[in-house]
């Protein structure tokens, strides 16, 4: 690893972890009621508690901020190792992708641990899925269908995340290898299987995030206690 690298990982780690920190739940709530969202409802500062405990208006206001942290994040992750010296083994493709998600993790870690607020944070799903759409729209379209599938059958949130949070890591590996591993075989633009290994692992660590934080939430599903989606007037 070549001192640039090292450079750039660390500036893209700490940028991406600092814009994280930045709970969109925790500050709109605040300028609403002046109350913290993580004394009320759940106490989880995201999105859906602020729609349960806030009302629609400032739920919105929380899923479009998230949604931008984590798109802004992403983006400079990206420019930042697109800006490195490429070598011989490594097609120039992967540096971004692999900038792209070394920022999104890190948004999503600020997110969940945030260093504003007492490493106290969100359960990062919207934060992941911005990831998702601005790494690769492909897979978001296939996690944001079945989702929506899910969520419309049962109206629970948290049981569309662990699920889609569980098949992100299938969906990245069938799409890079299917669509950009195998169609680049002995091309210019050839990618190594490597690739798909880094992808699937990154989006692997991602949902592993997802379904830990989702952790209280699986045993609500599990004894059938779970709250259905239902928004504050």
């Amino acid at each position: 690893m070549t001192v640039e690298l090292i450079i750039r990982t660390l500036a893209t780690m700490i940028i991406a972890y600092l814009i994280g920190s930045l709970n969109p739940a925790i500050i709109i709530t605040r300028l609403k009621t002046g109350k913290d969202i993580r004394t009320m409802g759940s106490g989880n500062a995201g999105f859906t508690n602020v729609l349960r405990s806030v009302g629609k208006g400032p739920a919105i206001a929380t899923i479009v901020c998230d949604y931008l942290k984590g798109i802004i994040g992403v983006l400079i992750g990206w420019w930042i190792f697109s800006q490195l010296t490429v070598t011989n083994d490594v097609a120039p493709l992967e540096y971004v992708i692999y900038g792209r998600y070394l920022a999104g993790l890190f948004v999503i870690l600020g997110h969940s641990f945030p260093i504003y607020y007492g490493f106290r944070g969100g359960k990062s799903v919207v934060t992941a899925n911005a990831l998702m759409l601005v790494v690769d729209w492909r897979v978001f379209l296939m996690v944001l269908g079945t989702f929506l599938i899910i969520f419309f059958a049962t109206k629970l949130i948290s049981l569309g995340s662990v699920i889609c949070a569980g098949l992100y890591p299938v969906y990245t590996m069938l799409t890079t290898y299917f669509m950009d591993y195998l169609p680049n075989l002995g091309t210019e633009n050839e990618l190594r299987f490597r690739f798909v290994l880094i992808s699937t692992a990154c989006a692997l660590l991602v949902g592993a995030i997802i379904i830990f934080r989702h952790k209280d939430n699986l045993k609500r599903l599990i004894n059938g206690e779970e709250k259905r989606i239902k928004a504050k007037k």
